[in-house]
């Protein structure tokens, strides 16, 4: 089980590896093409689900004035895309029955 806030994909692929017994290689493959079938999900579709997890959205922020705060300045921000994550509400139980 991983604790640490932050993780790698190949922290993810030694926990699989000693999980499952795979090997490294074969972990740290399945990491990679699981985060990449994400990627392509949502660069075709605009979105991807995974059952019992959550769902991962593309969306498209407008343009608009920033303010950079060190020096107050005005920056226009350009338009680009965001992924979101909704949590699935089975995830979001489990999350707050371990408090």
């Amino acid at each position: 089980m991983i604790t640490k806030k932050n993780i790698s994909r190949d922290e993810i692929a030694d926990t699989i590896h000693k999980e499952f017994g795979f090997s490294r290689k074969e972990c740290l493959d399945i990491v990679n093409d699981i985060i990449e079938i994400i990627i392509e999900g949502l660069n075709s579709q605009g979105s991807v689900k995974i059952h019992n997890f959550g769902t991962f959205k593309l969306k498209k922020k407008n343009r608009r004035i920033g303010r950079n705060p060190k020096t107050k300045k005005e920056v226009m921000i350009e338009d680009r895309n965001v992924i979101t994550f909704k949590m699935s509400k089975n995830v979001i139980k489990y999350i707050n029955q371990e408090k």
